[in-house]
């Protein structure tokens, strides 16, 4: 990953609310995404009240019924516009989100993701040592991409440079068969290496039953839901038992609207939420719940928007990120920053 972009969406209303928001990480795709958003989404916006949200959601959702069509970019320009929508309705009462969305928390655990291959030992403590010094409580470490015993070796080297008070997870991305994914978390078990939830340890092909397997067959708590892009494919992950930790992506998958309803189906199972990433979205939802989790950021040199491209610096103590007090998503965006490095 040689870059890192994001689009920003405003929606401007009658009343002069102006909601606004960046969201996604992708690349060749992005002026595909921008085009759905501006040639197909806002005519069907246009003329409608902010606050029937639902309304405007339903307005979007027949775009996805084209089946000749990549409806990943589709639902990823609903997730921009459903955003921005919820940042107006939150300046237009103005509230934060989070508390609009249940305001159970406005300050959560934070944690990186990074140990990605392609790296000395000497690199990856390195890396390390600067996620502490950041600030955050722990790490969602990369595996999945060499043997089970390998990547135990490289969890071994993070975490003699962390310390015991650090806290991992790891995330294979879809990389192991069932038995490799089994063998690491019993080695992990092993090497004394507590583990806050394994990620996706399964490839796709059959990931529904291989995540379960995974849940009974170790101890380890299972975590996946950013590769289901529809509430009911994130449904059907929770109501057959195959995690305990949802990490649906309201970017990718439908925007807080959908969020939202996926943690109310995640509540009455008894599993937790998290977010894949997208920090600035991530931590009103997961604020506004009983049962969030854990916000993630990267390393400032794989992503230097989270940590730019706002007027004020995110704030991170302790291991706790707080979220913004401002309304709706309380992100004023560095105007400057943004010029700099706009590509249209």
């Amino acid at each position: 990953m040689r870059n890192r972009c994001t689009i920003i969406t405003t929606v401007q209303t009658e009343a002069g609310v102006v909601g606004e928001i960046y969201t996604g990480d992708t690349d060749e795709q992005q002026q595909s995404i921008q085009r759905i958003i501006e040639d197909e989404l806002a005519p069907r916006l246009l003329g409608k009240d902010a606050f029937d949200i639902a309304g405007c959601w339903e307005a979007m959702k027949p775009l996805t019924y084209d089946i000749l069509r990549d409806r990943d970019l589709v639902m990823q320009a609903i997730s921009a516009v459903d955003s921005a929508l919820w940042d107006a309705i939150g300046k237009a009462t103005d509230l934060p989100l989070y508390k609009l969305w249940g305001g159970h928390t406005d300050r959560l655990p934070i944690i990186a993701i990074g140990g990605y291959y392609g790296q000395s030992d000497d690199e990856l403590a390195c890396e390390i040592r600067d996620y502490v010094s950041y600030g955050v409580a722990g790490m969602k470490f990369k595996v999945g991409g060499a043997s089970p015993e390998e990547d135990l070796r490289r969890l071994q080297v993070a975490r003699s440079v962390a310390g015991d008070e650090f806290m991992f997870m790891i995330d294979a991305n879809q990389g192991y068969d069932l038995h490799d994914a089994v063998r690491l978390a019993q080695l992990a078990q092993s090497a004394g290496i507590e583990l806050q939830w394994f990620e996706e340890p399964v490839k796709w092909y059959n990931d529904e039953r291989w995540l379960r397997d995974v849940r009974l067959m170790t101890t380890v708590p299972v975590a996946a839901g950013q590769s289901a892009h529809s509430l009911s494919a994130v449904r059907d992950l929770i109501a057959s038992g195959a995690i305990d930790v949802c990490n649906f992506d309201a970017s990718w998958a439908g925007g807080p609207s959908m969020w939202l309803k996926a943690a109310a189906i995640a509540y009455a199972y008894g599993v937790k939420m998290a977010h894949h990433e997208e920090a600035q979205v991530a931590a009103h939802l997961l604020g506004g719940i009983a049962h969030g989790t854990y916000v993630e950021c990267f390393h400032k040199d794989r992503d230097p928007l989270f940590w730019n491209i706002r007027e004020q610096a995110p704030t991170i103590e302790n291991g706790f990120y707080q979220l913004p007090a401002g309304p709706g998503f309380g992100i004023n965006l560095d105007r400057d920053y943004v010029a700099r490095y706009a590509v249209n």
